[in-house]
């Protein structure tokens, strides 16, 4: 993937790759010793994630921007990524002129964020759960039984059933499994 990004940006006449690189530390070090307008890092890779949300790269390097490519997203990941400082989100299966322009918008100090992933984040909407809704959905969606969930975060069994019930009518579900359903299609938990 890298190499083919690189090859593509490499073939416009107003862009010049620098360097390519394996793995956190040698996109770092590379980083530093080129000082690019732009880097683009692979999220859905092993490190990618990591390497953006560290602060590292921005404290180091704060004209630098980032261009974080992922290959798809949920409402929730991408509200989390662009909490990450990244100048732009684009999908990895963009068309080329897109990954082009992405990049272009970005050496001019604009943001950019792929329209696949704009439309995710508007179709949404905004999570209606809680932190502690998401914790009880998600052993719940485990098939955790209710006294186990109650016991775990050391809540009542009364308080686990009256959370399950506000769940089910906050995600619009008819039941527990709907509500499940319905949270993860929507990228809640």
């Amino acid at each position: 993937m890298r190499g083919a990004v690189a090859a593509l940006l490499s073939r416009e006449e107003d862009i010049e790759v620098v360097a390519e690189a394996d793995g956190n530390g040698e996109v770092l070090a590379r980083a530093v010793s080129c000082r690019p307008d732009v880097v683009v890092i692979d999220v859905d890779s092993e490190e990618g994630e990591e390497l953006a949300a560290r602060s590292e790269l921005r404290a180091r390097l704060p004209e630098c921007r980032m261009l974080l490519l992922m290959a798809s997203t949920t409402p929730e990941r991408l509200r989390r990524i662009l909490g990450l400082h990244a100048a732009g989100v684009i999908s990895m299966n963009a068309p080329a002129d897109r990954l082009v322009h992405g990049v272009r918008k970005l050496v001019r100090g604009q943001r950019f964020i792929d329209p696949e992933f704009a439309l995710v984040a508007l179709d949404a909407g905004e999570n209606p759960l809680t932190p502690r809704d998401v914790e009880i959905l998600r052993l719940a969606a485990d098939g955790t039984p209710t006294r186990e969930i109650a016991e775990r975060l050391s809540l009542s069994v009364a308080t686990v059933r009256n959370h399950l019930s506000a769940i089910t009518r906050k995600t619009g579900g008819r039941n527990r499994i709907d509500a499940i359903r319905i949270a993860r299609e929507s990228g809640w938990v």
